[in-house]
């Protein structure tokens, strides 16, 4: 889909398909949104090239600023974001909220599913108020210990 809109009233981004030309501009987003849990980057490059994967992003000036992925999982009748990530100065303008209503509507799904730290205290938030609830823990999922919160959301 070669979809490009704006990502929210009175903003200057766009929201558009990434591709396996963004590795770079993800490697860096990655990098600053998630210093603690980085990807590896041959996870990136899958997130970018494989079949069944949405995979948007949120461009200002030219400069990916935000970027949301989800898998497809038919089999499951469901998906899962795999990550949501907005630079830090370009948080609390709506982005990540229109990153993930963009990324839900290419979903032909019933279910999502996602994981957050349970410390994420902003994104947890912003997945309450988008509809999303607590499904289940992994315990001690990240390298330092802390536990994931399972959250979903029913279509």
């Amino acid at each position: 889909m070669n979809h490009v809109s704006p990502a929210a009233p009175g903003s200057a981004a766009i929201v558009e398909p990434a591709a396996w030309r963004d590795l770079n501009p993800l490697r860096k987003l990655e990098q600053i949104c998630f210093p603690l849990d980085v990807w590896p980057i041959w996870d990136m490059v899958g997130v970018l090239t494989f079949p069944g994967v949405v995979r948007l992003k949120a461009t200002w000036d030219g400069e990916m600023v935000g970027f949301i992925a989800a898998d497809l999982r038919r089999a499951e009748n469901l998906a899962w974001i795999s990550t949501l990530g907005v630079l830090p100065a370009y948080r609390r303008q709506g982005l990540a909220t229109t990153l993930l209503r963009a990324c839900e509507a290419q979903l032909q799904v019933p279910r999502i599913r996602l994981s957050v730290r349970a410390s994420n205290q902003p994104a947890l938030r912003l997945y309450s108020q988008l509809g999303y609830k607590q499904h289940s823990v992994w315990s001690r999922y990240y390298s330092d210990g802390e536990d994931a919160l399972v959250l979903e959301k029913l279509l």
